[in-house]
């Protein structure tokens, strides 16, 4: 049976790559799309969401719009990552569809009632509307299976020295999601620094006759240049978001160890930060599971058999 998924995502172009994935596995079953604001405004995120549904022939699924800024603090935005309107130089179709009449988090709590089993989340941006589910809807936490997130890291920060820009957005949010007893998977930048796309991978994902690689190839066009000037050298571009999705099709492909996790929220130099007990200093039990290390050629091999699927 596929494992039924809800992605709560802020599209951005590594999120539209996690989706273009998910949306063709058949282990998944993506019962909804949900927004937030991150790597661009509210209104882009929704609209590109929309779009990319669109795109990939997907209109069955919902898509509700999420929160319109963090809980507590004013919006960051990546623009200077993911262009102005969030897909690089990518022009989306009009979209098909239209998001539903409930917000995210009514649609989510909805879901999670309606299912026989428990759902497992996808996060690929900040979380707000997961604290949000969470705060308003504590009786729904054992119908969630897991949530598997891109945020944090263990070592340094993308857009402070220890700061990733998932958990930086909204570093109230994030803390509430890991002290809450639900279990949690972490894909941090330390593994997605690992699942890198080379030049030659993006030739070969070219090569691929449908829209939809067209379109991703199109994405990473524009998403290379910023890695390969990366002050951390690296040779490729940073699949951070599809690492969530990858490790539900193909736990094999990482390594991973349990360990406590929390978020800064009130340092002056390292707000944001992800702290992770990983030499189990603080006697607290492990809450997270943090994927460690990815085997890159696996990991391309997975993103490029489901981009052909299209």
């Amino acid at each position: 049976m596929p494992r039924p998924i809800i992605i709560d995502c802020d599209p951005g172009l590594d999120d539209a790559i996690a989706l273009a994935m998910a949306l063709r596995s058949p282990e998944l079953e993506v019962r909804a799309i949900t927004t937030s604001a991150g790597n661009q405004t509210p209104e882009k995120t929704l609209r590109n969401a929309l779009g990319l549904l669109t795109l990939m022939r997907r209109e069955d699924i919902p898509v509700a719009a999420g929160a319109s800024g963090p809980l507590m603090r004013e919006l960051v935005i990546a623009d200077y990552v993911h262009g102005k309107t969030g897909m690089g130089n990518t022009h989306l179709p009009t979209p098909a569809i239209k998001p539903s009449a409930h917000g995210a988090v009514e649609l989510i709590a909805s879901l999670l009632r309606a299912g026989p089993e428990p759902i497992t989340l996808v996060v690929t941006g900040p979380m707000t509307n997961i604290a949000l589910l969470l705060a308003q809807h504590p009786e729904l936490k054992g119908s969630i299976e897991r949530i598997v997130f891109m945020g944090g890291g263990m070592n340094a920060g993308n857009t402070t020295p220890v700061a990733e820009f998932n958990i930086f957005v909204d570093p109230e949010a994030a803390e509430m999601v890991l002290k809450s007893g639900v279990p949690l998977t972490m894909a941090g930048l330390n593994v997605t620094h690992q699942a890198l796309v080379l030049p030659q991978d993006i030739e070969r994902i070219r090569q691929i006759d449908n829209p939809v690689a067209q379109a991703v190839a199109e994405m990473l066009d524009f998403y290379l240049p910023l890695y390969l000037s990366h002050p951390r050298g690296l040779p490729g571009a940073a699949m951070h978001d599809p690492c969530t999705i990858a490790w539900l099709l193909a736990p094999q492909l990482f390594t991973s160890v349990e360990r406590w996790v929390g978020v800064e929220t009130k340092g002056e130099y390292t707000l944001g930060m992800t702290v992770v007990d990983y030499f189990q200093q603080s006697g607290k039990p492990a809450n997270v599971e943090v994927l460690t290390g990815i085997d890159r050629e696996g990991f391309i091999a997975l993103l490029t058999e489901r981009v052909a699927r299209y």
